[in-house]
């Protein structure tokens, strides 16, 4: 009998329920068994039908018997549970159901006497490697986990397609060869992994009707319209740069193949240069394919075979055996980057939509055999998914580059972009008449500039010390290195010249750090000492010698520990100090509209310029401009306070210094082409810039103490009235608990072409 409504199957079906009536006869002679005696009646019925125990040799003893069945399989089939479960009768991937309970016959009766239930997107294909499947795991104890979801997809009443998931039990269910099985080898099996496509492969090796699955499968329905996994998915992509992102992913997927450890990863094409690059999307997933490189062309990564299936077939690429797959292929770079991170099989999937290959989504595990063509086709309920998320993401990251090049690269604020588009409108104006027009130059006249900085005081000496301390580590290293190499190899005074050579510069490491010194060293070393060690090829000195070549790496290794806390930390301070400032002036634009500008060096600078040229359509004072000079004193107290609560925290607790520039009068700032920046216009107006680039080092008259101090603001003026207006400011600042009531009042050093400068130096508030 066929119960299949596929046309061919590795198959011969035996449907019989044996197992059930031999639990039936063990529990009808049970002394203890309050239903011994139903179950009695109902052998006695069963006897009458041997075909029930034996195998069903015509549909029509199903349709016969069908309420003697559903007595023998009451205890499945619990009649408080009718109207909840939706469950049958069948063998898995056919359409012969029966025994259904009242839930499932109300769901088909809804659907229409014309309704033929199939299994979605299952064909021939699907079917029959899915039986041999299941002969691979009950025989040979191999499981290729072929088991995506199934769903029904079945109409209501008024129209509305509801999707089922499909699940069935096959506990009662036996496979057993016939004379015509095939025994399978191990390589048989592997060979199998890696071909799901080739289905003559398959049938040779599980020929049609040569195996026999005898027994009943119960399949189990439950409402799937909207799939949990996927809806879970779908709401983790729309938030791709959230901090948890990586992990759900991880954790969606490894529920999807039930591997708990597999890893996820994604490696952007970028068609026009034919190079791969890592996710610019938010870097949110490792790159798996470029591993340790940036940006590599495909020809130098991918094999011949995998550049067909992925770049110009644009279809999934399975390996599921890594280490087998390159000793066939032993100059394959994807084989050989892929072992050397442990992963033993994997899968590609090219992200395609419209023709158009965005990148390469990456699943790979460390076990061999795991991850292979069969559940490669896992991937096809998530995939549409994924491919919309980056496609969305790719247009936001062109919109995102636009935002970037407008932000760093123009150096056009907002507050003086109109100008700059009103001189642009022109141009485009005569180059459509066909009339030349050469740009005006962009002024601004009449500026009241503002200048601030914090300035991390005694960065140049701490910079100078964490090389030191690299350095003299390195060299003692490297002597204590050559001194093994000479007593290893039995060659003592090899390297005489060279260890001289060190101990010099490690002496002068003790003593000083010159200029030039790093330079020099590191020209030595790199360009002769590595060499020499590197040629080194006792086995009993490699160790040891690679063991010091990974400490040189500037990365991570512990010849530029000190210099890398250096930099995290001056990094640290700066981007505190900015985000402080850049915040700030959300609310300062709003006091008047004004260019800003600001730059990290050793420290952070900012420039200020308002005034009515540069907002010409809002009406323009002096309380505007005070505002503004009380914002920014506000805001480089916070820096300040925020600097001392960050300060313990640092690498190095290194302090800063505070400065504020108040200049006597206007000046004119116009747009240099040439350096894409605002500058100071015309030679009356450079000295305010001459004294910006002096004042910081200055000098308190008559004596050696800089006029910048820590936890101090220094404010540079020249007139009685503008120490007045600071120190009604100050005292305005002092209420508001962010400065004592300590101030000074100092004159500032005569500078080279400056003279006349005070200097108001007033206290900050500490708690």
């Amino acid at each position: 009998m066929d119960l299949h409504y596929f046309s061919e199957s590795p198959f011969q079906v035996q449907l019989c329920f044996g197992q059930v009536i031999e639990n039936l006869e063990r529990s009808s002679i049970d002394p203890g068994n309050p239903l011994a005696e139903r179950h009695k009646s109902l052998l006695a019925e069963a006897a009458k039908v041997p075909e029930l125990k034996n195998g069903i040799t015509d549909p029509s003893q199903i349709s016969d018997n069908l309420d003697l069945i559903h007595d023998i399989m009451a205890d499945f089939f619990p009649k408080g549970l009718t109207l909840n479960e939706i469950k049958a009768v069948s063998m898995p991937y056919s359409g012969f159901i029966f025994n259904h309970t009242e839930r499932f016959k109300n769901i088909l009766n809804a659907a229409g006497d014309d309704f033929d239930i199939n299994i979605r997107d299952f064909d021939d294909h699907q079917f029959y490697i899915s039986s041999c499947c299941l002969i691979l795991l009950q025989h040979y104890n191999v499981n290729l986990d072929f088991s995506r979801p199934l769903f029904y997809d079945i109409p209501t009443a008024n129209g509305l397609i509801k999707h089922y998931r499909i699940l069935y039990n096959g506990d009662f269910i036996e496979i057993l060869p016939t004379e015509k099985a095939v025994t399978l080898t191990e390589d048989d099996i592997d060979l199998l992994r890696d071909n799901y496509d080739n289905l003559a492969l398959w049938k040779e090796k599980f020929p049609a009707r040569s195996w026999i699955v005898r027994g009943f499968a119960i399949m189990t329905l439950y409402d799937a319209t909207v799939e949990s996994a996927v809806s879970l998915l779908k709401e983790k992509l729309l938030g791709i740069n959230t901090i948890d992102f990586r992990q759900s992913i991880y954790s969606i997927f490894q529920s999807i193949y039930r591997i708990p450890d597999i890893e996820i990863g994604f490696t952007v094409f970028n068609q026009e240069e034919g190079k791969f690059s890592p996710d610019t999307f938010g870097q949110q997933l490792p790159s798996f394919i470029l591993f340790n490189t940036h940006k590599v062309d495909v020809r130098q990564i991918l094999c011949d075979q995998s550049y067909e299936r992925l770049i110009v077939k644009k279809a999934y690429f399975s390996i599921s055996d890594t280490a087998e797959f390159y000793a066939q292929n032993p100059a394959s770079p994807l084989a050989a980057t892929f072992l050397s991170q442990g992963i033993h099989s994997f899968i590609l999937a090219p992200i395609v939509k419209n023709d158009y290959l965005y990148g390469i989504l990456e699943v790979v595990s460390v076990r061999p055999k795991e991850l292979n063509a069969i559940n490669a086709n896992k991937l096809a309920v998530v995939m549409p998914f994924l491919t919309d998320t980056i496609e969305r993401l790719a247009a936001e990251l062109q919109n995102q580059v636009q935002a970037v090049i407008q932000e760093k690269f123009t150096a056009i604020h907002s507050s003086v972009y109109w100008k700059f588009n009103a001189e642009a409108q022109k141009l485009i104006h005569y180059r459509q008449l066909g009339e030349a027009y050469e740009l005006k130059e962009i002024i601004f006249s009449e500026v009241h500039p503002l200048y601030g900085q914090i300035d991390i005081k005694g960065s140049s000496e701490a910079r100078n010390a964490s090389v030191q301390n690299d350095l003299k580590k390195q060299i003692t290293t490297l002597l204590s290195l050559l001194d093994g190499i000479e007593t290893r190899t039995k060659q003592t005074g090899i390297f005489q010249s060279e260890k001289r050579k060190l101990s010099n510069y490690l002496t002068d490491l003790t003593i000083s750090l010159k200029a030039s010194t790093e330079q020099y060293v590191n020209s030595y070393v790199e360009n002769c000492i590595h060499l020499l060690i590197k040629e080194i090829a006792d086995p009993d000195c490699t160790a040891e010698i690679d063991k010091y070549l990974k400490e040189t790496s500037k990365e991570t290794g512990d010849f530029h520990a000190s210099r890398r806390r250096y930099e995290t930390t001056i990094s640290i301070i700066n981007d505190k100090m900015a985000r402080i400032i850049d915040h700030g002036q959300e609310q300062a634009q709003t006091i008047f509209p004004h260019y800003y500008e600001r730059f990290k060096t050793d420290g952070i600078e900012h420039n200020l310029y308002i005034g009515p040229s540069i907002s010409p359509g809002q009406p323009f004072d002096t309380a505007k401009l005070s505002e503004l000079r009380l914002w920014q004193l506000a805001t480089l107290c916070e820096m300040e306070i925020a600097h001392a609560a960050l300060k313990m925290t640092l690498p190095y607790p290194l302090d800063v210094t505070t400065l504020v520039l108040v200049y006597h009068s206007t000046i004119d700032i116009h747009f240099r082409l040439d350096e894409k920046r605002f500058d100071v216009h015309g030679s009356y107006n450079a000295r305010y810039e001459i004294v910006k680039k002096r004042i910081d080092k200055a000098f308190v008259r008559g004596t050696d103490e800089r006029i910048t101090q820590p936890g101090k603001i220094a404010i540079v003026y020249s007139s009685p009235a503008i120490e007045e207006e600071y120190m009604g400011y100050i005292q305005i600042l002092q209420k508001r608990g962010l400065l004592s009531n300590l101030v000074e009042k100092l004159e500032v050093e005569d500078l080279q072409g400056v003279s006349g400068l005070k200097v108001l130096r007033a206290s900050l508030y500490r708690s």
